[in-house]
């Protein structure tokens, strides 16, 4: 095994020259030993190493007592490699000098070497990790006035940072990277210790105060540990510069701008990624270009660079995460059953270590599950999520989700208490159990429990949102509208707020007020697809304004064209308009996406009947009837598909 001493000169002390000349009246034994390693040193100048080593050998011969000489030559055995000799030489130096300066530095480098190479975190290398740290504080602490080996305090710092003592090689460090200013390792050793120490902050600012293009790629990774997402992307923008062939680094830049939540950089990001793929596509690099397609609103590239991404490594989980986020943009939640299904089967048949492939599909799979109306499967795959991942509270509010949406209130409200006893300050899971109390009967309680999420979470629009919710859901209408004005005026900029407010007036059938309140929204937030189709299809509903209304839900449909809530409203519009053609377009659509949606198959129902497709009007509403159930009357249906039949010819 080699040992690779730090590139430095050596500073050879001949302490028995100050010895000769402090006692003139050495013997000649001594004397000779002076000599002896005088042509040592001489010989080994001239790479005449055996001769050295015997010259060396007869010096320690004639001076037993002289650990300095015994050092001397474990020192040249070190340069040499061979670090057996070098081991028990300076071992016998150190039984004649305990605290000699050489035989220390040669055994501290030597074990710190071991400590590398032995392959990890084992006792082994631990035991030899202390055996250099002691070794080289001895070397330092026990160095000639003046004398500063460099290879010493680095070697040192290093054992520090893989013994975990951050804080101990932090200034030891420092000082190096001062003094030694063309060691390239130092700075960046002196960064991971900051990182060790968790001394972001501490890192940042002396990173900052560098301004060292070499370490841009450094402060780029501790501005995204403190998620300053912008800064990290400026610092990586002066990495890139100085090596602008570096895949790696255009990847990371590209990974924090998709971060930054402006529209601009994600643009950015895609066309990095996109030069990145072309020069070395990976899994991770394809991964990030899918997710920047997809929020650009290229959905279709987005799901061929997760089909690349799978094709490239049908191993790694991220390619069939980020097709399932591609094909759930377009709704197409039965291809994402297809695709998911066999995925997580195969993950599920291999080791272990492939367990994380399995609970980051899992979710999607469920989701697909879910919005396709086979609650039972859902339940089942968000059971499995759960067992893997019994104490994530993402994990259990989407179980619990799945138990609401399948009308197993009471298994719902048991799974909520569970999990909120786990994470009592979780705000997600406060409103699901609240809601599980109240479909279980149980309002009042539900209605405690959000009450006291706002109390804890008093900051946070979220909680004063699911309060006024849950009073319009139980006809306390006065009370909701009273939580988010006062919520409006402690959060002035959360257009959540005025959005819930808009539907709490609906709800109350205030809809002077609930239109002007989402108007207010959409001068603020022009885009905001949401109240752009409540506002359309409220005004739908009612059969006013009908061509404001389609406007509207066209506008919304702009911005996300596959949205089967939005295609229904647009649908309905066109229905009271009469544009019956148009109306069947759209609701059949939305209908083939939202299968369980009874109210979208009621108005698919509808536009049928009316277009004298009795019988297709009759299994639309029979669906209907079938589905979720949710805010449609179903005796009303029932009236239509009795009388529907009638008008069908009698066989």
């Amino acid at each position: 095994m080699k040992i690779v001493v730090l590139a430095a000169a050596l500073s050879v002390s001949i302490p028995c020259a100050a010895a000769a000349q402090a006692a003139p009246a050495q013997s000649s034994s001594v004397a000779e030993a002076y000599a002896q390693f005088l042509l040592g040193h001489h010989l080994e100048e001239d790479d005449n190493v055996d001769g050295a080593i015997t010259a060396y050998k007869r010096a320690m011969a004639l001076d037993p007592a002289a650990a300095d000489i015994t050092a001397q030559l474990a020192g040249l055995y070190l340069r040499q490699n061979k670090i057996q000799d070098a081991m028990a030489t300076a071992e016998q130096a150190l039984k004649i000098a305990p605290a000699n300066s050489e035989a220390n530095r040669v055994l501290g480098i030597v074990y710190a070497a071991l400590a590398e190479t032995s392959g990890g975190k084992n006792a082994k290398a631990d035991d030899n990790l202390v055996k250099a740290i002691r070794h080289l504080e001895l070397a330092i602490a026990h160095q000639q006035a003046g004398v500063s080996d460099p290879n010493v305090r680095a070697t040192l710092s290093r054992a520090y940072i893989n013994s975990g003592a951050f804080d101990k090689a932090i200034p030891l460090l420092t000082d190096l990277v001062k003094q030694e200013t063309g060691w390239g390792d130092g700075p960046m050793l002196l960064a991971e210790a900051y990182a060790g120490a968790g001394r972001t902050k501490d890192a940042i600012t002396w990173l900052e105060e560098e301004n060292d293009p070499r370490l841009m790629g450094a402060l780029g990774d501790f501005y995204e540990r403190e998620q300053r997402w912008t800064d990290a992307a400026k610092a990586y923008e002066r990495a890139m510069q100085r090596t602008p062939r570096n895949q790696d680094l255009k990847t990371r830049y590209a990974s924090v701008l998709l971060k930054t939540g402006s529209r601009d950089d994600v643009g950015k990001a895609r066309d990095v990624l996109t030069e990145v793929v072309s020069a070395r596509p990976d899994v991770q690099s394809l991964y990030l270009l899918s997710q920047a397609q997809r929020r650009l609103g290229d959905a279709k590239a987005a799901e061929a660079s997760a089909r690349r991404a799978i094709a490239q490594n049908s191993k790694s989980p991220w390619g069939y995460y980020a097709l399932a986020e591609a094909l759930e943009e377009r709704r197409q939640y039965q291809s994402v059953v297809n695709e998911l299904a066999p995925a997580v089967a195969d993950f599920r048949g291999k080791p272990a270590d492939s367990s994380f492939g399995v609970s980051l599909l899992l979710p999607h799979l469920g989701f697909a599950y879910q919005e396709l109306g086979q609650h039972d499967k859902a339940i089942a795959v968000f059971e499995e999520a759960h067992k893997l991942s019994p104490k994530d509270p993402a994990v259990s509010s989407y179980l619990i989700e799945a138990n609401i949406a399948a009308k197993k209130y009471a298994a719902a409200a048991d799974l909520a208490r569970a999990a909120v006893a786990d994470n009592p300050d979780n705000l997600r899971l406060m409103r699901l159990q609240a809601q599980a109390l109240r479909h279980s009967g149980k309002a009042d309680q539900g209605i405690a429990v959000l009450e006291d999420a706002v109390r804890k979470h008093a900051d946070d629009p979220t909680a004063y949102v699911a309060l006024a919710q849950l009073y319009s859901d139980v006809d306390r209408g006065g009370q909701a509208v009273k939580v988010l004005q006062d919520a409006q005026s402690k959060f002035p900029s959360d257009t959540s707020i005025v959005f819930e407010l808009g539907a709490v007036y609906d709800k109350q059938k205030k809809f002077a007020d609930a239109e002007a309140t989402f108007k207010q929204l959409l001068a603020r937030e022009p885009e905001n697809s949401a109240a752009l189709n409540y506002l359309g299809y409220m005004l739908a509903e009612r059969g006013e304004r009908l061509d404001e209304s389609v406007n509207l839900l066209k506008k919304a449909l702009q911005i996300e064209p596959e949205n089967g809530s939005y295609l229904d409203s647009l649908g309905w519009a066109y229905f009271k308009s009469d544009k019956l053609d148009l109306a069947e377009d759209s609701l059949r659509r939305a209908a083939d996406q939202l299968k369980t949606n009874s109210v979208i198959q009621d108005h698919h129902g509808d536009v049928l009947f009316k277009l004298g497709r009795v019988d297709e009007a009759i299994a639309a509403w029979t669906r209907a009837l079938n589905g979720d159930g949710d805010s449609v009357n179903r005796g009303d249906i029932d009236k239509k598909i009795r009388s529907a039949k009638q008008k069908l010819p009698k066989k």
